[in-house]
């Protein structure tokens, strides 16, 4: 498949599809014309992989542990997993706990600012 359409298909832009290609999260090959060719099981990975930034993971981390994940949603697959990997992936997992927490935080005052509101509305 042609980028436009994997990137339709995935929910991202070419421009992003390229940017995933030239970090090296997924591959594409030439034809004739010279247009990237995607194989089907690349609409997955981009998912996977907007996904895992949509979580706060950064590319490089995400280099990392694409190769111990055969597919999207298949098991995970240990052999090969650096120490490194795993201490990278412990200190995103912290990161994100604490994300999440503000997050969490500033979701409770707004909807204690929107309660209020309403109730003074009633």
């Amino acid at each position: 498949m042609r980028i436009g359409e994997l990137a339709a298909r995935a929910g991202a832009t070419p421009r992003q599809v390229r940017f995933y290609e030239a970090k090296g999260l997924i591959a594409s090959t030439r034809e004739a014309n010279n247009y990237r060719d995607y194989s089907p099981t690349t609409l997955g990975r981009v998912q996977q992989i907007r996904e895992l930034l949509g979580a706060g993971l950064s590319t490089d981390v995400i280099g990392a542990i694409l190769p111990c994940m055969e597919s999207p949603r298949d098991p995970i697959v240990f052999a090969g997993v650096l120490p490194e990997t795993v201490t990278a992936l412990a200190a995103e997992r912290d990161r994100l706990t604490e994300r999440i927490a503000v997050l969490t935080r500033n979701r409770d005052a707004v909807g204690d600012y929107l309660a209020a509101l309403q109730e003074r509305a009633v």
